[in-house]
């Protein structure tokens, strides 16, 4: 974990180490966003959230479905967990998502299964205290019944709107992939209007793919910044959709933008073999002329999480109050053995690309900055004394960080943060570097308690860094400081 040797051995080196030295300086990753949404004109679009009509249907469906209860039945306590309980479990089932397709057939199982369990612990709650009137069984089925009819019925008339909106005006869209899958995919749905969707335009990175795209169709190939902006503008453009492998590096950075920009993007299944899943995957009500599709977002919009930052702000606190007596000997230690500078700084490179000064206990003096920000490791010094040693082994020099976490620099738990010289030279180097940075970096994290600290493989640091990020949950957290915990008790080093 230690900031200082985060890079690998040379048997590690990226492969573009014996290339010219590389800038320091660090590019945010989303620069090239804002610029193509200057460049496009888009502006900051404002849509009307989604789930907003579903969400009252399913309000007030609710409290219909109180008419059935008797009058001292309709405690206010009652009403508000059969309400506050029905949207909960509604969104995490992710019925409140947008849909391609939208049914409220697809949706019927989930929903009445949700209310079900709503009345029940209602029923219960009821039953278990003495300020609230017991309910009948009798009563708790026909009231659960009365709920969800409504409910589908305010969906289906939510769905039957939107659909009739799309049919009269299909939304202009571009395809993103390689040409062959992006060009049967469009003319699949060019044959089912009933999707509501017209691609107007195939957006392809490779130089191979424009002719192979374009033969059999009028749908021309975007393969330049100034042909994307041109289609967006004259189509107005509002959906994008994605299809075959993973897109290229600058084909993201255009994603990121158009999604920030107001557009719907799906991630269409093209490539999956008839007769079996895609392992990991849950489509909901996804499907477009028959493809299997789901919503993406930019993974850095789905970290923007209240309960992380909370978490950070609570286990910081705590730990930097009881560790309080634990770093004011560390650093009289320090002082005493080592002379001043007990704290050593130094500049990061942290979420979306900017820079931040990290903290942490000064257990090498380097001789100059150019060697702080650029020399590879300090692993084995022998000049270092005992007690530095100690620290490094332990990982008390990075109790400091926890300063960091509080200020908002850094997370409890996400990917380790580099030097703006080194992160220049493996986003360079490596796939998918740059894009570690979508979130907050951590004192921790996945790739941490996988053992990839210290002299290891950068390479595999960076594919767990983004399977961490791809698949963040606070439980996830949890369990990641819960094994980093597990691991101090038989300290290896970083």
């Amino acid at each position: 974990m230690s900031a200082e040797r985060t890079v690998a051995t040379p048997a590690t080196q990226p492969r573009a180490a014996d290339q010219a030295v590389v800038t320091a300086s660090v590019v945010p990753p989303r620069a090239a966003g804002r610029s193509l949404r200057a460049t496009i004109g888009l502006g900051s679009s404002v849509r009307r959230p989604a789930a907003f009509p579903l969400l009252a249907v399913d309000c007030a469906a609710a409290l219909l479905g109180t008419l059935l209860l008797a009058g001292p039945q309709r405690h206010p306590l009652l009403v508000a967990v059969l309400v506050v309980g029905v949207t909960s479990l509604n969104t995490r089932a992710a019925l409140y998502r947008r849909v391609a397709v939208p049914s409220v057939l697809d949706e019927l199982p989930v929903l009445a299964w949700q209310i079900a369990v709503t009345w029940g612990a209602a029923g219960l709650l009821a039953a278990s205290f003495s300020a609230l009137d017991p309910v009948s069984a009798t009563t708790l089925a026909s009231a659960a019944a009365l709920q969800c009819v409504l409910s589908c019925a305010g969906r289906g008339a939510v769905y039957l709107r939107a659909r009739r909106a799309v049919l009269r005006q299909p939304r202009p869209a571009l395809v993103v992939g390689p040409g062959g899958v992006a060009r049967r995919v469009a003319d699949a749905v060019l044959r089912h209007p009933q999707a509501g969707v017209r691609p107007v335009g195939i957006v392809a990175e490779a130089q191979g793919e424009r002719t192979e795209a374009a033969e059999g169709a009028e749908l021309p190939v975007l393969r330049t910044l100034e042909e994307l902006r041109r289609a967006v503008i004259q189509n107005s453009v509002r959906t994008v959709l994605v299809v075959g492998p993973d897109p290229g590096p600058e084909q993201i950075g255009w994603l990121r933008s158009l999604s920030a920009s107001g557009c719907d993007v799906w991630a269409v299944d093209a490539t999956q073999p008839p007769g079996y899943d895609a392992p990991g995957r849950r489509y909901r009500s996804g499907r477009i002329a028959g493809f299997p599709c789901r919503p993406l977002a930019p993974a850095g919009q789905r970290h923007r999480s209240i309960s992380k930052r909370a978490l950070d702000l609570v286990t910081s606190g705590i730990l930097l109050f009881l560790l309080s007596p634990v770093l004011l000997v560390c650093a009289a230690v320090l002082r005493s053995s080592d002379g001043p500078g007990v704290i050593f700084r130094q500049e990061r490179v942290g979420r979306d690309g900017r820079p931040f000064t990290l903290l942490k206990f000064r257990t090498h003096r380097p001789a100059d900055p150019h060697e702080a920000a650029t020399r590879w490791t300090v692993a084995g010094e022998q000049h270092m004394s005992g007690f530095c040693q100690f620290l490094r082994r332990t990982s008390l020099d990075e109790l400091p960080q926890l300063w960091n976490v509080l200020r908002g620099d850094m997370s409890l738990v996400g990917p380790r943060p580099e030097r703006p010289y080194f992160v220049a030279k493996f986003s360079q180097a490596y796939p998918g570097y740059a894009e570690r940075h979508r979130m907050p970096s951590g004192i921790t994290g996945l790739a941490q308690i996988q053992g990839l600290r210290g002299d290891t493989s950068i390479e595999d640091r960076c594919r767990f860094d983004n399977a961490y990020i791809d698949s963040w949950s606070f439980w996830q957290d949890l369990c990641i400081l819960l094994r980093t915990a597990a691991s101090l008790v038989r300290p290896s080093g970083s």
